[in-house]
């Protein structure tokens, strides 16, 4: 009889340290588990391998934002008809799913225990370890991937994105490069959105950068993959296997500030003449 051969806990414990994942480190991730390989223990391997590679001191986060299904009841103003509100259940952090759209593994991360999840609904990250408190904290409702959102406390603790296996168009974090980048024409997106509270159900109208396509037009759809790939030809980052999964680790600064400069360079003001 064969016995199956199985990606662990152990090596891919390695893998991400060879990479460069290291103790204290705190993590984005975004995952394509499939690619991984055959794991003993499906998702949580994957997220037991993080928790070992950044160690007790270390983070792990991933985007959740939320299945929220109920877009298309939305009118011309963003809200919702009166005759539809009783029906949509509201935006939970500690219960409501994360949107499938991003694969399994933020669902996975969100229901381990410890885990926590910041409060905007469509920009939540959820995140574990020593730092999963501060980086959720605070998430204001209105643009979500801007100042004192999870991303921006990313930046600022010197985290890093891994993107196992993940198409690199997926990159989230390049949705805070949006934000901050000095640029005209970007589409704003308002829309009513429900949240849980202790006196019921709290219908709010949330302001954001459109984050759903291209932020001003002339931009291609995947417009994520070619600033990273961008990023990592200029010799920054790390690329290597995680399992089986080709994958790539950067620093959330610096693949920050390259989108920013990638972003202004192409649509920011003339530079006035001399």
């Amino acid at each position: 009889m064969t016995i199956p051969s199985f990606i662990t806990r152990t090596s891919l414990s390695a893998d991400l340290a060879r990479l460069g994942l290291d103790p204290g480190d705190a993590v984005m991730v975004h995952a394509a588990v499939s690619k991984v390989g055959r794991l003993l223990d499906g998702p949580d391997t994957v997220i037991a391998a993080l928790c070992d590679a950044v160690g007790p001191q270390g983070t792990v986060l991933a985007y959740a934002d939320w299945e929220a299904c109920y877009e298309d009841l939305l009118d011309d103003e963003g809200r919702v008809p009166p005759e539809w509100r009783e029906h949509v259940p509201p935006f939970d952090p500690r219960r409501s799913r994360a949107i499938r759209d991003n694969g399994v593994l933020p669902e996975f991360l969100r229901t381990t225990p410890g885990a926590l999840r910041s409060g905007n609904p469509g920009a939540s990250l959820v995140a574990l370890g020593a730092r999963a408190e501060w980086l959720t904290a605070d998430h204001p409702l209105h643009y979500g991937y801007g100042e004192g959102s999870p991303l921006a406390k990313l930046v600022e603790a010197g985290g890093k994105v891994l993107m196992l296996g993940a198409p690199l168009d997926t990159l989230t974090l390049l949705h805070h490069a949006e934000h901050l980048a000095k640029i005209p024409g970007k589409r704003i997106r308002r829309i009513e959105v429900p949240l849980a509270t202790l006196a019921g159900t709290q219908w709010r109208m949330i302001e954001e950068f459109d984050t759903g396509d291209p932020i001003v037009s002339g931009l291609a759809e995947d417009y994520f993959a070619e600033i990273v790939t961008e990023f990592l030809a200029t010799g920054q980052g790390r690329q290597g296997l995680i399992g089986s999964a080709p994958s790539v680790l950067v620093d959330a600064a610096a693949i920050t500030a390259f989108g920013v400069a990638w972003l202004e360079s192409r649509f920011g003001p003339p530079s006035p003449r001399l």
